[in-house]
């Protein structure tokens, strides 16, 4: 474990006062001033000051208050400059910052002075007392934010900007800042307000922002989102292993009051045993299993002579996975020259009961024009004809489907290319491919013309990337790949110009 090139970068301005820490003697006691809370801008910004002037650590009181600047004009602060630490040092120091221990600061700085002296491998010494020390430290923190990202729940609310979800949570540490990212990556598309005694953090699904402390009075009213976790909770509690022991280890008692599902933890408990009884006493069944092949084996009995005829029968069948509105069917003539697969309909499409309507077959369609492929002369369809998704909020979040759930609707997809004809089939991405191939091939191996031998190539294929890939790229990547796609729709268009011949 070498050294590293993390240095301490320059903070934001305005932390860290540092009082008597002009020249002269670095043993003249210095008391730092620091925010309360995890300041780790003023942290960094006094101990590269301390470290210039070659202060050691038991000349340095470290202290909190809600007036960093309390010395005003009269403090000095030499400015220092960025120090190189070894990696596990510059990992260290964030994740300790937000313990509550009034010490941490000293302990820190002590460990950057012990570095700085010469010890560039003290974090290999496990036995040190100051390296233990500050790993239960970093534990600590790390279980905090287990917790909090665990056992945090959300309550609908109204404001003016419509729905937003609000939550009540008690860290332990300071620890706030350092959660709030988790939040806005599972719940981008949410607005939300973690409330806590010390501070708040608000996602406006663009921006995070922290504020003052919450009051727990602000938190609304359960909703029936509460009340259907309350009763899915109830429902998968298993009687026969019920632990109080190990349930307070997993679940400590104190945030059991702003979790909905505790409130019917007393009166399950109570009813173990005599449930436990009842199941043991209940003959054995076996589980009832759903058997795609069965369902599979079912219609292909139907026989359809037409496509209509096969689309009835989507039509008639329930989705895989539940929640779709509608099954989506193929679009375009029976006879096109080429047909174009997909991995499945997304919100618009399943709303509108049309394949590639949303956002990515928007992207499709103008890219097609591009290329000068006729989207009318086309056939577009899906290896998988029913809505997967994740509600969040009011968002239905697009999931992708299973191996398993391709493979359910690989019947439909296969009747469905023999009743169009094409001479050519396009696959949109890896579901699609697997869906043709029934193999698992990675697109960027196998882009550009390909043959689906599991259709006795009955067609000539072509493998490309799905247009929903284009939409979740960096700005900064997606004019390139808009190009590259281009270019491969143009390929397709010879071919099928040839295939038309």
């Amino acid at each position: 474990m070498g050294i590293g090139t993390s240095p301490l970068p320059r903070p934001s301005g305005g932390h860290g006062t540092l009082r008597g820490s002009g020249g002269g003697d670095p043993h003249r006691p210095r008391a730092i001033l620091l925010r309360p809370g995890a300041d780790l801008d003023g942290f960094r910004t006094a101990v590269r000051s301390l470290v210039a002037q070659d202060v050691p650590p038991e000349s340095v009181t470290w202290s909190v208050t809600d007036s960093p600047g309390l010395f005003g004009a009269d403090a000095e602060q030499a400015p220092g400059t960025p120090l190189v630490l070894p990696k596990p040092v510059a990992a260290l120091i964030p994740q300790v910052i937000p313990h509550r221990d009034p010490e941490r600061y000293g302990l820190l700085y002590a460990l950057v002075w012990r570095v700085c002296q010469g010890e560039r491998h003290l974090m290999e010494v496990g036995s040190d007392p100051l390296v233990h020390r500050l790993h239960r430290m970093a534990k600590a923190i790390g279980r905090d934010l287990h917790k909090m990202h665990a056992f945090l729940r959300f309550r609908r609310a109204e404001d003016r900007g419509g729905e937003r979800y609000v939550a009540w949570f008690e860290p332990d540490h300071h620890i706030l800042e350092a959660a709030a990212p988790f939040f806005v990556a599972r719940f981008r598309g949410m607005r939300w307000s973690i409330l806590t005694p010390e501070g708040s953090a608000h996602w406006d699904t663009e921006t995070l922002a922290f504020g003052p402390p919450g009051d727990r009075a602000q938190l609304p009213e359960g909703d029936g989102f509460e009340a259907g976790w309350q009763t899915y909770y109830e429902s998968t509690f298993n009687p026969a292993r019920t632990n109080l022991k190990a349930m307070r280890a997993e679940m400590p008692k104190k945030y059991w009051r702003n979790m909905p599902e505790t409130a019917a933890i007393p009166a399950l408990v109570r009813a173990a045993a005599g449930r436990t009884e009842a199941m043991i006493e209940r003959e054995p069944t076996m589980p009832t299993r759903r058997e795609p092949a069965r369902a599979v084996a079912a219609m292909a009995d139907q026989d359809p002579k037409t496509l209509d005829e096969l689309n009835a029968i989507i039509r008639r069948t329930e989705p895989l996975v539940p929640g779709a509105t509608q099954a989506v069917l193929g679009e375009g003539p029976v006879g096109a020259t080429v047909a174009f697969v997909g991995e499945q309909p997304g919100d618009q499409e399943d709303r509108q009961g049309r394949p590639f309507v949303g956002p990515a077959g928007q992207l499709l369609s103008r890219a097609m024009a591009e290329a000068g492929i006729d989207r009318g002369a086309s056939y577009l369809t899906n290896a998988v004809k029913h809505f997967k998704f994740e509600e969040r909020g009011k968002r239905r979040i697009h999931q992708k489907p299973t191996a398993g759930e391709v493979s359910h609707y690989r019947w439909w997809l296969d009747r469905e290319l023999e009743f169009v004809g094409p001479k050519l089939v396009v696959a949109l991405g890896a579901t699609a491919v697997l869906a043709l191939t029934g193999k698992a091939i990675p697109i960027t191996r196998a882009r550009g013309p390909f043959r689906f031998d599991r259709h006795d190539n009955r067609f000539q294929g072509f493998i490309t990337v799905h247009p929903s890939y284009l939409l979740r790229l960096p700005d900064e990547a997606k004019a390139d790949a808009y190009a590259a796609f281009v270019e491969d729709l143009r390929r397709v268009e010879d071919l099928r110009r040839e295939l038309a011949a």
